[in-house]
């Protein structure tokens, strides 16, 4: 009898061992998988919402889409290598799998996502090598969307959840395109993308030159600060045009007093609201106000915050990679004043030169001091910093968010300067 417990306890503790050390060492493998396939997963997502794809109805078939789809794939898989899972690389040894799977035709180009499956095969078994199983397989999976209300969803899939955005900058645009300085954004009503020719669009290669950011009259390129004529209260008589901003009230851009950026010179609210990330969520079809004081420097500390927001003081800023063709899908080639050292000359997916600015619901005479919010506009500067002169900056469309007035449900939250949102989601 002695013997015969001898021998059962011996399975018996083995088998303890091999559950408290071989299962925990799975599951903890398993949660670093996950960790892996989330994080590559998010990534993908976001090359997709920085792409300019979801603001292209006719992505998939003007092939902006695939061109998108490949450059998520290499980052996405970057993103999962550089990863260990049970103590050893996904590089080595590691199956990667990225794929684009299509809840609906219809909406995909606006509403993409990204699916990465994490699998190790060789995982090494321990104590539960007695019952001949030497090596375990852990595999996970995630899925991430780039969600934009607007495109080809907005005409035909009904009400769908809103956006809420934040460190959107206090720039207020009225509801019309630049291209033509007469046709709609947005349409007001379904939230849809009215001008996809808007997409890709820089002021500084276009006729009229209609100067972004510089609510005055005068002539010159957006940001100069020559241009500084006091705005009357009201802005009286000046009826909304094209890529001329309102001042958003303090009230609604409520200034940041962390992590701004230094600046070589001391912030004025205003400028923080720029330089730095107003953390307060602007959601569609919310309300704003607009600041109609008398601020004769706005043009000037514009100007000065902007580069020191896209470390352009040295006229060193990043900018929309001119090799990177076809564009879009935009690729950004970070300047040799970009604060990450390692990433300058090297493309990147996530710049400071990204903001987004809202656009309210414009008609012919001019807004009142509060605004309604329609959409959003995501905006690449390309300043040409203070060794210019005079100081300008170029803007690059980049995304574009319609808001719909059926929209319903809590708000999705976009991701720091991203108007378009990246979550995970469930297949």
């Amino acid at each position: 009898m002695v013997l015969l417990v001898a021998v059962v306890l011996l399975f018996v503790v083995a088998a303890i061992a091999a559950l408290a050390i071989d299962v925990v060492t799975l599951y903890t493998a398993r949660s670093e998988a996950q960790l892996a396939a989330d994080g590559a997963a998010l990534a993908g997502a976001r090359v997709l919402a920085n792409s300019g794809m979801t603001s292209d109805p006719n992505a998939v078939s003007d092939g902006l889409a695939d061109n998108a789809e490949q450059l998520a794939v290499t980052v996405a898989t970057q993103v999962a290598q550089s990863n260990q899972v049970g103590g050893k690389s996904l590089k080595d040894g590691g199956i990667i799998n990225v794929s684009f799977p299509i809840s609906n035709p219809l909406t995909f180009g606006t509403n993409p996502r990204v699916q990465v499956q994490v699998t190790r095969t060789d995982l090494p078994a321990f104590f539960a090598r007695i019952w001949g199983r030497n090596q375990v397989t852990v595999t996970a999976t995630a899925t991430a969307e780039a969600y934009n209300p607007s495109g080809v969803g907005a005409t035909i899939m009904g009400p769908r959840p809103p956006v809420a955005v934040t460190c959107v900058k206090p720039w207020v645009l009225p509801n019309i395109s630049p291209t033509d300085g007469v046709s709609k954004i947005f349409n007001e009503v379904t939230g849809a993308i009215q001008d996809p020719t808007l997409l890709g669009w820089e002021d500084s290669n276009n006729t009229p030159p209609y100067k972004f950011l510089s609510r005055c009259t005068g002539t010159g390129w957006p940001f100069t600060p020559t241009c500084n004529l006091p705005n009357p209260p009201g802005w009286a008589g000046q009826t909304p045009t094209a890529w001329q901003y309102y001042p958003g009230a303090q009230s609604s851009f409520p200034a940041p007093t962390q992590a701004l950026p230094s600046c070589g010179f001391t912030l004025t609210p205003y400028q923080a609201s720029i330089a730095g990330c107003v953390q307060t969520p602007i959601a569609c079809n919310s309300t704003v106000d607009l600041d109609q004081s008398d601020y004769q420097l706005r043009n000037t500390q514009t100007v000065n915050a902007v580069n020191c927001l896209t470390h352009a003081l040295n006229n060193q800023a990043d900018k929309v990679d001119p090799g990177a063709i076809p564009s879009p899908p935009f690729q950004f080639l970070a300047g040799n004043d970009n604060p990450i050292v390692s990433a300058r000359g090297k493309d990147v997916f996530v710049s400071d030169s990204l903001v987004t600015v809202p656009v309210y619901d414009s008609n012919t005479s001019a807004p009142p001091s509060s605004v309604t919010i329609i959409g959003f506009v995501q905006l690449f500067l390309n300043p040409d910093g203070n060794a210019a002169i005079p100081l300008t900056t170029r803007t690059t469309v980049v995304n574009l968010v319609g808001c719909g007035t059926d929209a319903s449900g809590p708000p999705v939250l976009g991701n720091g300067a991203s108007v378009v949102a990246v979550r995970l989601v469930s297949q």
